[in-house]
């Protein structure tokens, strides 16, 4: 049966949460993922728009799209930072402890596991 009271105070991974059925521990870290994913492309995409302009070479058409690039990148940059404070607001007022989960320590162990799982359950022999 699923544990719909509340988060567990254990501090695993979004797999354990899976495994054990805990519903809102999968809501809570799916939902700070999704968030640390956002953030992280929007920086990604900041960097490549400078990186395009750099490299536009005064071409009129290369220098706009770098800088839609750029343009586009902040305001999703922005609006992640404005989801994680509403999230969070909302997360508090129903229960969700969303904000302590939105660790990027976390996340990398959460991908060390996930790789190392799936490479120790496929074998090339």
């Amino acid at each position: 049966m699923a544990n719909i009271a509340g988060p567990s105070t254990g501090s695993g991974s979004i797999i354990e949460a899976a495994a054990n059925y805990e519903v809102m521990e999968i809501i809570n870290r799916g939902l700070a993922y999704a968030i640390i994913i956002a953030g992280f492309l929007s920086l990604v995409f900041i960097f490549v728009g400078g990186i395009s302009f750099i490299l536009s070479g005064g071409q009129e058409e290369k220098i706009k799209s770098a800088v839609s690039t750029i343009r586009y990148a902040i305001i999703g940059l922005i609006i992640t930072i404005l989801a994680t404070v509403i999230i969070g607001t909302i997360g508090k007022a129903m229960g969700l402890d969303i904000i302590r989960y939105i660790n990027f320590g976390d996340i990398i162990d959460t991908i060390t596991q996930i790789t190392s799982e799936s490479g120790s359950s496929q074998s090339l022999n």
